[in-house]
């Protein structure tokens, strides 16, 4: 079955560069791509496992690109069984109308997505402009405050297991998530200022996609904005990682070449 070895074709590269900055746009590209390779020649493999990967590479799943393949290879090759020439506007056309359909229905199909809904209903009504975006690149703290997959008590609580609530260590709020970094944490509120400044007052996710896709300078800002908190998060975890007197949950836990590493020290 292809279905799982894409599946460990994806984690494995997920693990290949150490969380230390993340992946560039670059790197997060040629990892789909690779996964893309992986399944190619099997049409039943269900894109879903890669998530919004698809989205942060600026590619679409492989199952809708060949749907758009194969539509524009049937045009080609029934006009030649004619005995005709396909014409350059004929394939184009044909090649319009089959993109329209791959973002109708990869819209369509996240929808239906059960996880990362949050960043799937923000990005969703812009889809296309989102996928054409050039000289825009996600870093890899911005996609963790898109996504909400980062130092975020919310985060490391329910999915991580790595605290023991979800509360937020900066104000005491009950919930620490990314959106409640990005509104309302008043740790982060010099910042948010600065962000604001350049967004608008409005710091909900679906006004935030838009003003990033609206100008060079909204998308520089909210980059900025991401890195700087994403940074001290990351180190405050690590130093409540670090004490002496951390729960079991919240210790640093060694991966297998780690492990290794340090056995050879020894």
């Amino acid at each position: 079955m292809v279905g799982p070895k894409v599946v460990k074709a994806a984690s494995a590269l997920g693990r290949l560069l150490p969380n230390l900055g993340g992946p560039s746009a670059a790197c997060r590209q040629a990892a789909v791509l690779r996964t893309n390779n992986r399944g190619e020649g099997d049409s039943g493999v269900p894109y879903g496992i890669v998530g919004c990967s698809y989205c942060s590479s600026q590619r679409p799943p492989w199952e809708l690109v060949a749907e758009v393949l194969a539509e524009t290879y049937s045009y080609v090759s029934g006009r030649r069984a004619l005995g005709e020439n396909p014409t350059l506007d004929g394939f184009l056309r044909v090649r319009r109308i089959g993109q329209e359909a791959l973002m109708r229905r990869w819209g369509e199909d996240l929808a239906g997505q059960p996880y990362g809904t949050r960043v799937t209903a923000a990005i969703r009504p812009v889809l296309e402009r989102w996928m054409r975006r050039k000289r825009k690149p996600l870093t890899f703290r911005l996609t963790q405050v898109l996504t909400g997959h980062g130092c975020f008590g919310d985060y490391l609580c329910r999915t991580a297991q790595r605290e023991p609530t979800t509360e937020c260590h900066d104000c005491g709020a009950a919930v620490d998530s990314a959106q409640h970094t990005l509104e309302v944490c008043p740790r982060w509120a010099a910042l948010r200022q600065s962000l604001t400044s350049v967004l608008g007052g409005d710091l909900s996710l679906p006004s935030i996609i838009i003003a990033m896709l609206g100008d060079d300078e909204s998308w520089k800002a909210m980059v900025s904005f991401c890195e700087t908190v994403m940074s001290q998060k990351e180190t405050d975890e690590r130093v409540r990682e670090e004490a002496a007197d951390v729960a079991s949950i919240r210790g640093r836990r060694m991966g297998v070449r780690r492990r290794r590493y340090l056995m050879r020290l020894q």
